[in-house]
């Protein structure tokens, strides 16, 4: 199942120096990517803490990377503005709190930023649909949100598959995210299931040579 996309690879600055976010930006670009994945936290809809629009700011500053902002928040539609004035170009949203999730994305939408929904693991492929419309992107987490480090779970592939049947019936051109235990190994699956957008964290820090790294999951299945 293929995309009408190239694939991106976006590493996740929470695997990054968090004592020198701006060497982990650096690090990116000397890769040759185009795109950083920044995750927020509140200790709230997930169980850990990260950083705000002042660090995004602040990154901001210093980078001309695509900056693909990941609200884990209880109340996002509160903070979108904050985060649209610290220079975030993509902010992605969860459909499972209890919150205006339309109105929220056509509020990024009418702010010229792109926009998209996220589903955690255990949330049906179906729950998106009422927002397809309105995403320039759909971010399937492929761990439960909160932690890296964690294993990929294999039980998200079909979800992948749904999304990307909906995207072709749909005639939509929204990319197509997972993030989540993404590596070398992981990352084939999900794009030969119309994934063009993979973020790692953990795998491409540490990998021993990131242009290989790069090369393998980048490349089309």
């Amino acid at each position: 199942m293929s995309s009408p996309h190239e694939i991106i690879l976006a590493p996740s600055i929470l695997a990054g120096d968090h004592a020198d976010l701006k060497s982990s930006i650096r690090e990116i670009k000397d890769a040759g990517l185009d795109w950083v994945h920044l995750d927020i936290m509140d200790g709230h809809f997930v169980p850990n803490l990260s950083f705000g629009p002042q660090t995004i700011k602040a990154l901001r500053s210093a980078s001309d990377l695509f900056f693909d902002v990941h609200l884990m928040l209880d109340n996002p539609h509160l903070y979108i503005d904050a985060f649209l004035d610290a220079g975030a170009e993509q902010i992605t949203i969860h459909v499972e709190p209890d919150y205006p999730v339309a109105e929220t994305l056509e509020k990024i939408r009418a702010k010229g930023c792109k926009c998209g929904v996220v589903l955690n693991p255990d949330t049906a492929a179906e729950a998106a649909v009422p927002y397809l419309p309105l995403c320039d992107i759909v971010l399937l987490m492929t761990v439960q949100p909160g932690f890296g480090g964690q294993s990929f779970r294999e039980d998200v592939l079909p979800k992948m598959e749904a999304l990307s049947a909906l995207r072709e019936e749909g005639n939509y051109k929204f990319r197509l995210e997972v993030d989540g235990g993404i590596d070398a190994k992981t990352a084939a699956p999900c794009t030969a299931r119309g994934v063009d957008t993979l973020v790692a964290g953990t795998a491409f820090f540490k990998a021993p040579d990131r242009s290989a790294f790069i090369q393998t999951v980048c490349s089309k299945s």
